[in-house]
């Protein structure tokens, strides 16, 4: 099984049109936040759905210093998961995901949940990051993008995943993760292949 992707190329530094916060004279700030244009091909026989994950390996453990003026995150702080999107019960039959097609804005409190016509839609971790916050705690359902601490020494990967699956549906709840749909995967991936793309906010990251 093969990923290709015309938004994102493997290794190099993600667009800002696909990031949910980009640089502002002020600091950072909203970004276009496109959801990028996928591709995959040679799905092995008995695919009945496929899914698609996109995770950042390299959040900050502790907040911290996290976006403060005159701090930094230094680069050997204990790193977390962050998931940024979680898309289930995609048809067998779709080979593609457009850009843009499961998000093209960033939406305070984040969007809907649930079924689209392109796949099911599960919580990223923005629901964790902003649940402190009044104004932006919601669900945040689909895809956001790379918004890493503006201070941050380290460099974010952020790697996309599609599995293919022996099941047409993972029959998960209305309200789904990234771990819960790993987990549900289990004993049903047939194959699955990724891309890997940075970004940062800090001037010279590592």
């Amino acid at each position: 099984m093969k990923l290709s992707s015309q938004s994102i190329e493997n290794g190099q530094r993600i667009p800002e049109k696909f990031a949910a916060g980009v640089p502002g004279d002020g600091g950072p700030k909203p970004g276009p936040n496109h959801s990028p244009e996928l591709t995959w091909t040679d799905a092995p026989a008995g695919t009945r759905s496929f899914a698609v994950i996109c995770h950042d390996p390299d959040v900050p453990s502790r907040p911290d210093d996290v976006n403060q003026v005159g701090r930094v995150v230094p680069y050997d702080l204990p790193r977390i998961v962050f998931y940024h999107w979680v898309l289930v019960d995609i048809p067998a039959v779709r080979t593609e995901l457009a850009a843009g097609i499961d998000s093209d804005a960033f939406v305070p409190r984040g969007k809907s949940l649930g079924q689209t016509p392109h796949g099911v839609r599960g919580i990223n971790s923005y629901a964790d990051w902003f649940a402190s916050d009044p104004n932006m705690t919601g669900d945040w359902g689909g895809y956001d993008g790379p918004w890493p601490p503006f201070n941050d020494e380290r460099l974010h990967h952020y790697t996309f995943t599609v599995y293919a699956l022996d099941v047409p549906s993972l029959d998960l709840p209305e309200r789904f993760t990234g771990p819960d749909a790993l987990s549900r995967m289990e004993g049903h991936v047939l194959a699955q292949a990724s891309i890997t793309g940075t970004y940062s906010l800090y001037p010279n990251p590592r």
